[in-house]
């Protein structure tokens, strides 16, 4: 595995004697609360790290710099999170995939949940406007959704010195979708004081580790599959309209993955 391809280290002329055969891999995070005991960049952090294994693995990946704002507003209740809402999300994420068009395609690393609405929009607007897209977001544990035990022991493996481990207590355990109902109607401070979801206690850098490899290899195997060239040619396409304007929702509705 060689190091990866980044935007940040390369200058265009460099991107362009490639880019037309590469994939653009771009980390999606938020900036958002991860309980007393972690930094609000978690979701971006473990986002940033997939997508560099990923281009370190691939050739044909080029890493762009990640995206630090998402749609974050059921945490509006911690102070520190910051939200651009679903509808600044999608547009955001579909300029994105429209100014790459030098490259075969662009591949969206989803570190948080509640991005996954507005980031699956912006990949079928973009792929209904002829362009080669992709999605991708780790699974988890239902019952360990939000700074868990999952999202602790990869920021352990991660940013060990990030973690205040003398804070880690326990949240509101009970699955994801026994409190999707009240999370919507108030917000995560409506189901979880401390802003946990799982208990985090229990958390190793170990099992960091293997959780990273674990999602790595589910990412390396599903951008495989998608992998542009391997698909048809794209048709043409006229000038795209703008993406739809609207207010910023503030629930997410995760349901597979650590927020």
């Amino acid at each position: 595995m060689s190091g990866p391809r980044r935007l940040s280290d390369t200058a265009w002329p460099e991107v362009a004697a490639v880019a037309a055969n590469c994939v653009l891999a771009v980390p999606v995070g938020s900036t958002e609360q991860h309980g007393p005991h972690l930094p609000f960049t978690v979701d971006t952090d473990i986002a940033l790290a997939l997508a560099e294994r990923l281009a370190a693995a691939r050739e044909w990946v080029v890493l762009a710099p990640p995206v630090h704002y998402g749609s974050s507003g059921e945490h509006a209740g911690f102070p520190g999170t910051l939200s651009i809402g679903q509808a600044a999300t999608e547009l955001l994420l579909t300029e994105l995939g429209r100014s790459a068009d030098a490259f075969a395609g662009v591949a969206f690393v989803s570190g948080h949940g509640g991005n996954a609405v507005p980031v699956r929009r912006a990949v079928a607007r973009l792929r209904g406007e002829g362009r080669r897209a992709f999605f991708w977001e780790p699974a988890g544990d239902p019952a360990d959704s939000h700074a868990g035990r999952d999202e602790t022991s990869a920021m352990l493996a991660l940013r060990p010195g990030a973690v205040r481990r003398e804070r880690a207590e326990p949240g509101d355990t009970r699955p994801l979708l026994a409190v999707l109902p009240a999370l919507r109607r108030g917000g995560l401070r409506a189901v979880t004081a401390n802003g946990v979801l799982g208990d985090p206690t229990g958390a190793r850098a170990d099992h960091g580790r293997r959780r990273l490899d674990t999602w790595t290899a589910d990412l390396l195997t599903a951008s495989t599959r998608w992998h542009p060239c391997c698909s048809p040619p794209r048709p043409p396409r006229a000038t795209p309209a703008a993406a739809p304007a609207g207010t910023a929702a503030t629930a997410g509705t995760r349901g597979r993955r650590p927020a």
